[in-house]
């Protein structure tokens, strides 16, 4: 049975948004991946000390690409699995394979990051992977050389289910071929036929619905940050197609700036946000401070509760002057721990206030170790991993007593 077509309703004045988010779109507000690093007691599996150098990310060279490493392997479980009517407390996994990567090694960096996302006591995860286009106005939908395929998605899904993870399957656009420099984002894709993009695009997600189904996994985010062709009456058709082949619960992930803008009308069963509004205060700002922040932009939308909404992507960078561009992946200012702290602290007290769904954090790359410490000469200031405080404000916040939408526990 076809599902109602799911309407946000709200409708914010063009005026009013443009002048607040016309720069951080300038500086780039729609996070997809960047080299990243992360900390936590290191995981050693039967003697074998699981940590990454950098020669050895190329995989094992030993192990040919379609071998399987050993199946009884011990794995941390999570403290409390997840439950329908639970707050999902998740991260976002940015998974770019590398085909060289041998079935072993991509099994061994699955254990390493589901033993880091028990350790911060999270109960969902979910693994967002690229998919490819041309330029702005192609019709093509590709999976290149780094995406995942769907045997080795399946394999990875197995090992965070083994964990009692909650798991999403999330394929997100590539950007490379957009032309960013000039504009050019998934958000503003103008496929010349768009029915031959909408064939194209539902034949390259039929494998990998089948395969997040063969695993149950719990969500299927089914397309992430197209705004200009949101409300298109294709999505009747491809979405109630992927229904057949999946399960779960089939969503979809709107960009922050068109969730406040207007009506978002899409026939899926959940909509996510990938949440970065920008706060203008200054780096010293305190956590009720930047709740008030989030609260004027989500009260554009509705007031009260949100308990049909997940923040699908929330972060900042661990920068000065990140409130009011929390998206922006690519400055480098000077390194402040405690603005992603403050702000990781200040999401998570909007998530439990507003009786949302959860959040997941964006975001952690599958080929880091997550023992190591950020580079941050090399890697984006969104990373969060291996910064104490950031990790220590994501534990409060997953081991708080909010006990999820309805409730009235937040704390």
């Amino acid at each position: 049975m076809k599902r109602a077509r799911l309407p946000m309703l709200a409708v914010l004045p063009t005026t009013v948004i443009a002048s607040v988010i016309a720069v951080p779109f300038v500086l780039g507000d729609h996070p997809l991946r960047w080299d990243a690093g992360s900390l936590v007691p290191h995981l050693v599996i039967k003697g074998e000390d699981t940590r990454q150098s950098e020669a050895s990310s190329t995989g094992d060279d030993t192990a040919a690409p379609g071998a399987s490493a050993p199946a009884t392997v011990d794995i941390a479980k999570v403290d409390k699995e997840w439950k329908e009517g639970m707050p999902q407390w998740g991260v976002q996994l940015y998974w770019e394979d590398n085909p060289e990567h041998s079935l072993k090694y991509v099994e061994k960096q699955a254990r390493l990051h589901s033993d880091y996302l028990v350790g911060l006591h999270a109960n969902s995860v979910s693994v967002s992977f690229p998919f490819f286009t041309g330029h702005l106005e192609s019709t093509k939908i590709s999976q290149g050389d780094r995406t995942p395929t769907p045997e080795r998605l399946t394999r990875v899904l197995e090992i965070f289910h083994e964990a009692g993870l909650r798991t999403t399957v999330r394929p997100i656009m590539d950007e490379a071929s957009l032309d960013t420099d000039n504009g050019g984002w998934r958000g503003k894709i103008e496929p010349s036929d768009r029915d031959a993009w909408f064939a194209s695009y539902e034949k390259f997600l039929a494998p990998y619905l089948k395969a997040a189904d063969s695993e149950k996994a719990a969500t299927f985010v089914i397309g992430t940050e197209l705004n200009s062709l949101e409300g298109d009456t294709r999505w009747d058709t491809l979405v109630a197609d992927a229904e057949k082949l999946f399960a779960g619960q089939v969503a979809y992930d709107a960009n922050w700036d068109n969730y406040v803008r207007g009506p978002i009308t899409m026939p899926v069963s959940h909509l996510g946000v990938d949440a970065y509004f920008p706060v203008k205060v200054e780096d010293d700002a305190s956590v009720d401070m930047l709740v008030d922040g989030w609260n004027e932009w989500l009260d554009k939308k509705a007031t009260g509760p949100l308990p049909k909404i997940t923040l699908a992507e929330a972060g900042i960078g661990a920068m000065n002057g990140a409130y009011r561009a929390p998206g922006d992946f690519y400055t480098k200012r000077t390194v402040n721990p405690e603005v992603q702290a403050n702000w990781y602290t200040a999401v998570c007290q909007v998530v439990q206030e507003r009786q949302m769904s959860g959040v997941y954090w964006w975001s952690v790359y599958f080929d880091d170790n997550p023992n190591d410490k950020p580079d941050d000469k090399k890697q984006s200031r969104l990373d969060f991993a291996g910064r104490p405080l950031t990790e220590k404000a994501i534990k409060s916040c997953f081991t708080s007593d909010y006990a999820g939408p309805g409730t009235d526990t937040a704390s």
